[in-house]
């Protein structure tokens, strides 16, 4: 065989062992786990981090408020230096009545911090301060939760046992560049952290969703959460294996009473939302960006390459090679396709999805070592030098 036919071969090898191997992770299954009323409904504490989200906080913050928990719950945002207003449109937003709600600010984050993890560690110390709370509902503002978003999480908490309890909320899928995009981030992550993988009872593999995490206050605290990730770009999967190393319990799955309501019309913010954090989940290695590099073009440009290859020079194993693990890769696509409700014709698109991927980890990566490092509104992180 030639050099492309090998290729073609790698590569539908390479999709045979993902479809079957790596934690079935193409399937959208994992939902939370079998739960039952608790004798006892414990107290819950939900904390908000919010930095400049008043153009998400009317469609998010009011479904917090109008949880139909049976115990006793509060809600608590912190202000992250916000510049647009947030505190007090929170404020006015809690008028209508609902949980009580707590505005508070924490200033400036210190040195070593990421203004998110800075955010919770205040909110988290505010509820320490008050008393009772077994569990804290860390969530992001741009999340929307269903009326018994909290009462089913913490069901499952109490009913599994479970330390932490994450849900991938549904991204918004509306405009044709979100369309081409989330879906597969999410198809991405789920790869990378088999669902099923992490649920086993210490696993290896750790992982959550930062927008979405019920978190038992004394394993947190066991755990020296916050203050052990403070410095953490990717603050979910650090969360996670801060959990699992003290001894916690983890589950993560995908949410069917969550979503994000954050837009994301352009490529442009869906560029800068990506690769604000890709070259940070290589531990901003060389070696394994190159590695990723290699790995993202065999997996997924290659096929489509043989089978183009094959077409055009009439080498039929080529093709056929190329062919069967594009087959393969658009089949698995399908799952997250039908969770989003989106048309099933992009699966065989993701080729063109994961190039886009793959540049934007490039970029990421160029950013770190042109001193700019991960960007989020106005702050800086992990760049040479940068606190």
């Amino acid at each position: 065989m030639g050099a492309v036919e090998w290729i073609g071969a790698g590569s539908l090898a390479a999709w045979v062992w993902l479809a079957l191997a790596q934690g079935f992770f193409w399937r959208t299954d994992v939902r939370l786990p079998g739960r039952a009323d608790p004798e006892r409904w414990p107290p819950v504490a939900v904390v908000v981090p919010a930095r400049d989200e008043a153009a998400v906080l009317p469609l998010s913050l009011p479904s917090l408020l109008a949880q139909k928990y049976p115990g006793r719950a509060e809600v608590v945002l912190v202000d992250d230096g916000s510049t647009d207003g947030t505190g007090e449109l929170a404020r006015e937003l809690a008028a209508g009545g609902g949980l009580p709600l707590t505005v508070t600010a924490p200033g400036e984050p210190e040195p070593g911090w990421t203004g998110k993890l800075w955010a919770v560690r205040h909110g988290m110390a505010l509820v320490r301060e008050r008393g009772d709370a077994e569990y804290v509902l860390l969530t992001d503002a741009d999340i929307a939760h269903a009326p018994d978003s909290l009462r089913e999480l913490v069901a499952a908490a109490r009913s599994a046992d479970l330390d932490l309890v994450s849900q991938m909320a549904r991204l918004r899928v509306v405009s044709l560049w979100e369309r081409l995009i989330v879906p597969a981030f999410v198809y991405f992550f789920a790869q990378l952290y088999p669902f099923r993988w992490v649920n086993r009872p210490g696993a290896r593999t750790a992982a959550a969703a930062g927008g979405c995490v019920l978190l038992r206050r004394a394993v947190a605290e066991r755990a020296g959460v916050p203050d052990c990730i403070r410095h953490a770009v990717i603050d979910d999967v650090s969360l996670a294996r801060a959990v699992r190393r003290a001894g916690g319990r983890i589950w993560l799955g995908l949410g069917d009473r969550v979503e994000s309501v954050r837009p994301y019309a352009g490529l442009g913010s869906l560029w800068r939302m990506v690769s604000r954090s890709a070259y940070a989940q290589l531990r901003h290695n060389p070696l394994l960006l190159a590695g990723t590099v290699a790995g993202l073009a065999l997996v997924y440009l290659a096929p489509p390459v043989a089978l183009a290859v094959g077409l055009a020079t009439g080498g039929a194993t080529a093709a056929a090679l190329g062919g069967a693990a594009w087959a393969v890769m658009a089949g698995t696509y399908l799952p997250m396709l039908r969770y989003y409700r989106q048309p099933l014709w992009l699966a065989p698109l993701l080729p063109g999805t994961a190039l886009l991927y793959l540049l934007m980890t490039v970029d990421s990566a160029v950013q770190h070592y042109q001193g700019r490092g991960a960007a989020w509104k106005g702050r800086t992180y992990g760049a040479p030098g940068a606190s």
